[in-house]
């Protein structure tokens, strides 16, 4: 099936951004569907980034694309299954029972990419994203698909202490085998939302339906799913493409909220993300960016400028 131009739609994004909805078989809670978002580079190109949202997130950061697109990349974006332009009523909000079901977003978001004559291809993920891609890229050695990944944060630990990473969730990945659907609360606090929203501290707009400030819990089967790709990211996985990992300098465990939520990781514990970086095998680049926000290209502007910078010029050196 061909993906031409007249498959696309306009996109909620509005100015020249268009999607493209990716069908796939029924799963295990029905009609199953994903979402490509394009924005194509001004001049004709041949570079693009394939970029992956984390959990309770979709893709809008707009300025990230341009950003792509100035550097004459063309930009694309997948909002995974159950999440944002891709969720369905009769769905559980970015439920899922093994990370190995985006691999099925991500193939055909890479053929239709493939389609459009694009030779050069980076996979970028932020948060949760950046675990799927991390792991999709360790699985899929020698693929012609894709050439090199960006983490922004990537959710490579449970930010717990050490009794309820050693022992709690073990624990609740083994009950998901009984009781899959059994909701748990995320344990994430609204403050972060509270940091990014227009509505609240924050200097950007975006769909609260889709990002709400209080996550939905999440069912066991969800934990289980990121914990087995926890094991794989600390089990030495090897990657044959180049990868950046970019992170905070500190992380925020403040209750009430405080300015220094513009200043830090107020989602993941840095020291965590630092640690298994490291331990991936392969052509592995870490940075550390002071001040930065969980999503470092939300972060303040002088902050994400030196973000745009650190990724330019790392892609430029590797291909």
């Amino acid at each position: 099936m061909s993906h031409n131009s007249k498959n696309y739609t306009p996109d909620v994004l509005g100015s020249g951004f268009e999607q493209l909805t990716l069908f796939f078989e029924d799963d295990y809670e029905g009609k199953v569907i994903a979402t490509l978002v394009r924005k194509k580079a001004e001049t004709l190109s041949s570079k693009a980034i394939l970029y992956i949202h984390g959990f309770n997130d979709y893709f809008f950061q707009d300025q990230m694309a341009k950003q792509f697109n100035a550097e004459n990349y063309n930009f694309y974006a997948l909002d995974l299954r159950k999440y944002g332009r891709s969720y369905l009523s009769h769905q559980k909000l970015n439920n899922v029972r093994s990370i190995l079901e985006y691999d099925e977003d991500i193939n055909k978001a890479l053929q239709v990419i493939k389609s459009e004559n694009n030779r050069e291809v980076v996979l970028m993920g932020h948060s949760t994203g950046g675990l799927i891609v991390t792991n999709y890229a360790g699985r899929h050695h020698n693929s012609n698909m894709f050439h090199g990944v960006i983490c922004n944060s990537p959710f490579f630990e449970f930010n717990l202490n050490f009794i309820e990473r050693k022992f709690g969730i073990p624990l609740l990945s083994f009950l998901s085998k009984y009781v899959p659907n059994k909701l748990i609360s995320s344990g994430f606090s609204k403050l972060y939302g509270y940091s990014l929203h227009k509505n609240k501290y924050g200097e950007w707009n975006y769909s609260l339906t889709w990002k709400p400030h209080a996550i939905p819990d999440v069912s066991l089967s969800f934990i289980n799913a990121i914990h087995n790709a926890h094991k794989n990211i600390k089990n030495n996985l090897i990657l044959d493409v180049p990868i950046l990992i970019l992170y905070s300098d500190k992380t925020i465990y403040d209750k009430k909220w405080s300015e220094r939520f513009m200043e830090g990781d107020a989602v993941l514990n840095v020291d965590h993300i630092k640690f298994y970086a490291n331990g991936l095998k392969g052509n592995v680049t870490t940075y550390q960016v002071k001040d930065g926000m969980h999503d470092l290209v939300l972060s303040r502007k002088t902050v994400r400028e030196q973000v745009y910078k650190t990724i330019f010029k790392w892609v430029n050196n590797q291909f």
